[in-house]
Parts: C-alpha cells; sequence; structure tokens
C-alpha cells in the first residue's frame, strides 16, 4: 500500500481492541495520523503501547464511549479536522446478545448513529464501517457474494450490523459530500507478527482461536466445539477464517479508495474474507500440526445464535478495492499461537 503524502486524521473507533488496534498500526505505517476513542470494555490500554512499539508511533488517545454523544461532540471539537472515521466500536458476543439483546441494540446502534452525526456535524467525509457476514444469516447458495440477500438475522449482534449499514447508507444518501464503505468481514483470526498485539479478551472468549490458544496453554481444560451434528464433512461448523493482519489492510484500502475519488458510489459494501470454508474441526487439527500442541476438546450442544455454514466470494474485493487475503490459516494460527506465549510467558 502507497504512503500519502498528505497526512488524513481518522478517528478509529474502538481502536484498542483486536481488530481495531492491528487496523492502526497499518493505518500508520501507510502514513495516517490517528485517533483513537475506546471505553476499553473489552480492551486494555496496553494495546497502545504494542501499537507504539511496531510503529515507533503513539496515537492520540481518548478513553470515551462511542454512544455519549457529549463526549463525541467534546473528541471532535479537541480534535479538530478528522477526515474520516473507522467504526469498530460495538458489543459483539453473539450468544450474550441473544440474552441482553437491549443493551446491545442501544450501545450498537447508538455509537454508529453518532458517528454518522459527528461526519455531518464536524465536516468529515468518510466512514468505513465494521459489519459482518451476520447479516446473510444462513445463506441459500454459498459462497455469499455482496448481491446475496440480506436475511433476518439470527441474533441481536447480526441485527445490529444489519441496521447500522442500513443507518449508514440511508445518513450518506441524504448527505453531500459524506462517503462510506461496508465491510463484511468473515472470521479473522490470529496477531501481528511481532506478537506485541493480538486477540486478548477479557474473561471468557466468545470466539474459536482463543479458546484454542488458552486451552494449549494450559489456562483452560478443555475446548468445547459448539455443535457436531451440522451439515459438513466432519460434522462442525463451517467458517470462512483469515489473518486479521489481511483484514487490517482491507480497512486501509477501502479509505484509501474513498479518499482517492475511486467510489462507484457514495455507499459500497465488499465482502472480506480468505474465500474458502473450514470446519472448526479443521481448525482444530491444523493448529496441532502447526504448533506441535494437542488439544483437550470436547463436541457439545449448537450454540444459539450459531449458523451452519458461511465462507466468502471475495472477488468483488479483489477487482475494485486491490484486496485479498494473503496468509494461510496455518501462519494465522501460529502468529495467535505466539501471541498467546508471549503474553502468558511460556517458553518455547
Amino acid at each position: 500500500m502507497r504512503k500519502f503524502s498528505t497526512m488524513q486524521k481518522i478517528l478509529v473507533t474502538g481502536g484498542a481492541g483486536y481488530i481495531g488496534s492491528h487496523t492502526v498500526v497499518e493505518l500508520i505505517n501507510t502514513g495516517f495520523e490517528v485517533v483513537i476513542v475506546d471505553n476499553f470494555s473489552n480492551s486494555t490500554p496496553d494495546s497502545i503501547n504494542g501499537i507504539e512499539r511496531i510503529t515507533g508511533i503513539r496515537p492520540s488517545l481518548h478513553e470515551a464511549d462511542c454512544s455519549d454523544i457529549q463526549a463525541m461532540q467534546k473528541l471532535f471539537f479537541e480534535e479538530k479536522n478528522i477526515d474520516g472515521i473507522i467504526h469498530f466500536a460495538a458489543l459483539k458476543v453473539v450468544g450474550e446478545s441473544v440474552e441482553r439483546p437491549l443493551e446491545y441494540y442501544r450501545n450498537n446502534l447508538l455509537s454508529t448513529i453518532n458517528m454518522m452525526q459527528m461526519l455531518s456535524e464536524f465536516g468529515g467525509k468518510y466512514m468505513v464501517f465494521s459489519s459482518s457476514c451476520t447479516v446473510y444469516g444462513q445463506p441459500d447458495v454459498l459462497p455469499v457474494t455482496e448481491e446475496t440477500p440480506r436475511k433476518l438475522a439470527m441474533s441481536p449482534y447480526g441485527n445490529t450490523k444489519r441496521v447500522g449499514e442500513d443507518i449508514i447508507q440511508d445518513t450518506v444518501k441524504a448527505s453531500h459530500g459524506i462517503y462510506a464503505i461496508a465491510l463484511r468481514y468473515f472470521n479473522p483470526i490470529g496477531a501481528h507478527p511481532s506478537a506485541e498485539i493480538g486477540e486478548l479478551p477479557l474473561g471468557k472468549p466468545d470466539n474459536l482461536v482463543p479458546f484454542i490458544t488458552q486451552t494449549a496453554a494450559g489456562i483452560r481444560e478443555k475446548l468445547q466445539i459448539f455443535g457436531g451434528d451440522y451439515d459438513s464433512p466432519d460434522g462442525t461448523a463451517i467458517r470462512d477464517y483469515f489473518h486479521v493482519v489481511d483484514l487490517a489492510r482491507a480497512h486501509v484500502l477501502a479509505l484509501q479508495r474513498m479518499i482517492d475519488g475511486k467510489s462507484k458510489a457514495t455507499y459500497e459494501v465488499f465482502n472480506v474474507g480468505a474465500g474458502k470454508g473450514v470446519t472448526v474441526l479443521q481448525v482444530v487439527k491444523a493448529f496441532e500440526r502447526v504448533t506441535g500442541v494437542k488439544l483437550n476438546y470436547e463436541i457439545v450442544g449448537r450454540r444459539a445464535g450459531d449458523i451452519e455454514k458461511v465462507w466468502a466470494d471475495t472477488s468483488l474485493a479483489q477487482t475494485e478495492l486491490g484486496w485479498k487475503a494473503l496468509s494461510t490459516l496455518e501462519e494465522a494460527l501460529l502468529t495467535a499461537w505466539n501471541w498467546e506465549k508471549r503474553v502468558k510467558g511460556i517458553k518455547n
């Protein structure tokens, strides 16, 4: 990716989180000035230290909640001249959203509304939205393309992404000079190759790979695989896993597309994934193969809100953004394990 000769100032909401921190690194390395806002509900300030160790630059940090409109107005007034937003900040645990729907709707939708309002009030031009393949529900045809119909979401979390897309699209249509891209991504895994930043869930993990690495590290006695009776080669669910650094690059390319005036519409959508489906059990076996660590696992009942299988057709992102996933599943899993070992002080 090319460096920018004139520095654009980009606000990254949830920039201390897993995907956010990796995207901040890619933004800084590409020449952007980055401002982070995070309430640290599922992240820690140490990720900012990791970003600085990798890039040599410490981004501006505001500790605040994106659903607090007054705090956001204060941030935009203080920072001045924010050109665009990459919006990650959201509650994101599928099962938890089924149990606490109002909390998810209030947090995720209000924060998105506030971000669009800030762009309108303070003259920002660009929005990259962290959407999700959950908007497709359980698709009738695989792989899914951007033209695949969105279905009724199977969880409140998924519905917040679906409605969030609509909020952004409607706002852009009613605005002048604001461009937005929603990236519908699949299952990012792994960590930065430096092992300075990675996925560090506070409390019990929701995603597969942190469960795998914590089990391998002896933090958890057993890995539970949810559902062994799906229509798949080994009965476990199928997902599209790809490296988080590849995902971070996609956000930068989406931003560059809008800044360069290459958008074909004021609102665009792109799928971002590896472009192939892998079963949960295949991921477990790949981890064992690449690390040499055997996992204690058991297959249990299905989890509420989970779909059976989904993977992406990423040809549009390749054609329009010049993006594709570069790392293999094994490479991504190895970086996740190296990160876990560093965090827990495990020697090779």
